[in-house]
């Protein structure tokens, strides 16, 4: 089955389980500060590894000790759909272990 934008509470509902998610402009976003520039490249990579294995990219930024994710899904007009909310669970799930913690 094709997916299917999410409405705006369904993607409230979502988010109250994605700490440091939010909602803007029909994307999620997630800001991460980490310890140093190695660790947000290996957060990065790391990632990339997620989005292969679901088949679902987002778009990520690295500067210096920062990496910012915006992702929605371009099929559906570019709205947010349970393939944008599962991939930030399962970035929630590695971010730690690479230091990761909230940026603003």
């Amino acid at each position: 089955m094709a997916p299917q934008p999410l409405t705006e509470l369904e993607i409230a509902e979502c988010l109250s389980g994605l700490p440091g998610w939010a909602a803007r402009d029909d994307r999620l976003e997630r800001h991460y500060a980490l310890p140093g520039h190695l660790p947000a490249v290996a957060l990065l990579v790391h990632v990339a590894a997620v989005q292969e294995e679901l088949g679902h990219h987002a778009e990520l930024t690295v500067t210096y000790n920062r990496l910012d994710i915006a992702v929605n899904t371009h099929s559906v007009g570019g709205r947010v759909t349970q393939l944008d909310v599962q991939l930030a669970r399962r970035i929630e799930e590695i971010a730690p272990a690479h230091g990761a913690e909230s940026a603003g």
